[in-house]
């Protein structure tokens, strides 16, 4: 009998390790992602260390041969190495530092930048993972990033693709499908508004003026697909100017080459 109850306990034990192993997520496991080119949100977990406000976040993701590298574009040459790890491991001997790449980034309001870019290795999506960081003073900072969202990237082009809007009063409305111009990962929409009282719009804090004189206004401010843009539009339609709140979305399975 006690034999029994030993066999039965080494049972459940034997099935409660299984059931733990199942329910663990595997990290060092190969990406889910097939092999391919996506665009993926790259955060980190300081104020200094992000992706250049061109990019709005995002990274080129590559997969090949079950590995993941994320390229990010920085907002200067301030970051003068990376490291996929801990700063303690970045300053052994042998550590093997990631170097820069200078590209050439334009702003909306034309101005051009020489920054530092990055090809970072990436274990795994959704989770943070550590990345040190060095400046120009040599000191090493540890932080924490994660890349996550990846989408398939568009090749550079011109295409139509549908857009709702929301918020506001609900009776303005914009032109769709809209036209949209894809380049160095960067997507940009022309919104054509159902009236011509729009001075401007805003994405974020920079401010984009129209870009033509004459019939209904229309602008061109850069989008990310499938998800929900807010912007802001100052309209002269009522007795006083008002600064509207609204919500684009562009769905990108309505992408059409032009």
């Amino acid at each position: 009998m006690k034999k029994r109850i030993c066999v039965l306990l080494l049972l459940v034990l034997c099935c409660s390790l299984f059931a733990a192993c199942g329910d663990t997520p595997s990290q060092s496991a190969g990406p889910a992602l097939p092999d391919g080119v996506y665009l993926a949100e790259f955060t980190t977990d300081g104020s200094m260390f992000h992706v250049n406000e061109v990019y709005d976040g995002r990274g080129v993701l590559t997969v090949q041969d079950d590995r993941m590298t994320i390229h990010i574009v920085l907002p200067s040459k301030n970051i003068v190495n990376l490291f996929p790890g801990t700063a303690e491991d970045a300053q052994k001997p042998g550590a093997e530092l990631l170097q820069p790449t200078v590209e050439t980034v334009t702003y909306p309001d034309g101005l051009t930048e020489e920054v530092h870019a990055f090809d970072i290795p990436v274990p795994y999506l959704d989770e943070e993972f550590d990345c040190a960081l060095v400046g120009k003073k040599g000191t090493w900072y540890d932080h924490l990033v994660s890349v996550s969202n990846p989408v398939p990237r568009i090749e550079d082009g011109s295409y139509t693709c549908e857009v709702t809007l929301s918020g506001g009063s609900g009776r303005a409305s914009v032109e769709s499908p809209a036209q949209i111009t894809v380049k160095d990962q960067t997507i940009t929409a022309v919104i054509v508004w159902s009236s011509s009282h729009y001075e401007y719009m805003t994405v974020g804090e920079t401010r984009y003026l129209p870009v033509s004189t004459g019939g209904n206004a229309t602008f061109e401010i850069p989008v990310v697909l499938d998800t929900d843009l807010e912007v802001s539009a100052l309209t002269t339609a009522m007795s006083e100017p008002h600064l509207i709140d609204y919500t684009l979305h562009f769905d990108s399975s309505t992408l059409k080459a032009a």
